[in-house]
């Protein structure tokens, strides 16, 4: 229900910037699921309700590769950004870890409400330390993030997608194609559903967050 809640969102915001004759962008959404068709203009995206989306592909509209890296990989000192789930003890759950490249250190740095999970939240952040997981978690990691306004404890159990970003613009010919996996972020822009950028997985490697 909540994938399709955001689509009808959407939707329902492009009908008011119609109805409205508004140039003004609209909130950005995030579509999540499989490429049904492309073209140099446009995206056709299956979201993972089952819904389709049929976006503007700009020209210069920026392509990431996502990549699966290792537990190890992330490090003290690496910024990192990690979906999770509170729980009850304040900590937070995670459903993924991005490792942020260099380049990109202190993007949406903090902690904010996310969509990936109904409930979920999203933490961009400093590994501060690292530790052993709780004995109930074995194989995982406990993480401490510090960002500007504050910390959190991050557990990461094993199995938990880990994975890094590229810029893959060059590449975007050969990796958004029928079938892929993706992350698109969406505004309405001049009245129509635009694709502001894409995270795509290679050979139907799926971005987790």
């Amino acid at each position: 229900m909540f994938p399709r809640m955001l689509i009808a969102g959407f939707l329902s915001c492009l009908t008011l910037c119609v109805h409205a004759q508004t140039a003004s962008p609209s909130a950005p959404v995030r579509v999540r699921g499989t490429i049904e068709q492309v073209s140099p203009t446009q995206l056709v995206v299956k979201d993972r309700s089952g819904e389709v989306v049929t976006l503007v592909r700009p020209a210069d509209m920026p392509v990431s590769e996502v990549l699966p890296i290792a537990l190890k990989d992330i490090q003290v000192g690496s910024f990192i950004g990690s979906a999770a789930m509170p729980q009850a003890d304040g900590s937070q759950l995670a459903l993924e870890v991005l490792v942020f490249p260099e380049a990109a250190r202190g993007t949406g740095e903090g902690h904010y409400a996310w969509d990936l999970q109904p409930q979920s939240t999203m933490t961009n952040a400093t590994v501060a330390s690292l530790a052993v997981a709780p004995s109930q978690m074995p194989g995982g990691q406990e993480l401490l993030l510090k960002y500007k306004d504050g910390e959190k404890r991050l557990l990461v159990p094993a199995g938990t997608p880990i994975v890094t970003i590229r810029p893959a613009k060059p590449e975007e010919n050969v990796l958004l194609i029928p079938g892929a996996k993706v992350m698109v972020v969406a505004q309405v822009k001049d009245g129509q559903p635009t694709a502001v950028r894409v995270t795509v997985g290679r050979n139907g490697f799926a971005p987790p967050m």
